[in-house]
């Protein structure tokens, strides 16, 4: 661990206001006593309320706001990687605003020593057009809404159905929605390309008990 990050991880810890001993947060830690007192004396000299002393213990006298983009290399890996996915996307909104939210992060973010210049460098456009009905599919989830999905299979039948809208999701290349069905008891997962058409109900939908994306997931990790 870089002693960035475990200066975060001991404002952290002090951070509920609690007196906390050294010897606590180090096991927790798993550094030494001493270098605890190190960086709680690196944490009062940058001007943190931290009061207390060695054999005693350290508390937060004030409450603080940790700047919102304190995160750590790791953490900006998998943030700069999930960035990228989405500016890549098909769905040329949700790439435009990945696009627009990698600028922000990047102008209060340091950028990395290795490589200064591609912190957040998203280049390339979408290649395709998002499907019209990704809008109404949006508003469907969030406003739990059902809605009327006008659909095709493999062999080119078309059906309709009304659904409960539940998530969009992504494998590999293809788009899905995660929906479930009242009329069949069960999960039903469209590809996005398949969709013809979608229609707004104005109805709101409530799931059975023990019923939801949570335990869509759990059974699609048991398969």
């Amino acid at each position: 661990m870089s002693r960035t990050d475990r200066l975060f991880d001991v404002i952290q810890i002090l951070r509920d206001g609690r007196l906390h001993r050294a010897s606590d947060m180090a096991q927790r830690l798993d550094v030494s006593v001493r270098t605890i007192w190190r960086d709680v004396t690196t944490l009062m000299a940058s001007g943190l309320p931290v009061e207390g002393e060695r054999g005693v213990g350290y508390i937060l006298r004030a409450p603080i706001t940790l700047p919102p983009m304190l995160l750590s290399a790791q953490e900006l890996d998998a943030l700069r990687e999930g960035l990228r996915l989405a500016a890549r996307a098909p769905d040329a909104p949700l790439a435009r605003a990945a696009r627009k939210l990698a600028k922000r992060i990047a102008a209060v973010t340091p950028a990395p020593q290795s490589d200064p210049d591609q912190l957040f460098g998203v280049s390339g456009r979408s290649e395709n057009r998002a499907p019209k009905h990704l809008p109404p599919l949006r508003r469907a989830i969030k406003g739990r809404e059902r809605v009327t999905v006008s659909y095709l299979d493999p062999r080119g039948f078309e059906s309709h159905r009304d659904v409960c809208p539940l998530a969009l999701d992504r494998e590999g290349r293809i788009a899905t929605l995660v929906s479930y069905c009242e009329a069949r008891a069960g999960f039903r997962v469209f590809r996005l390309d398949r969709i013809i058409a979608v229609a707004a109900t104005g109805e709101r939908f409530s799931l059975p008990q023990g019923v939801g994306l949570a335990e869509y997931r759990a059974a699609l990790a048991q398969d």
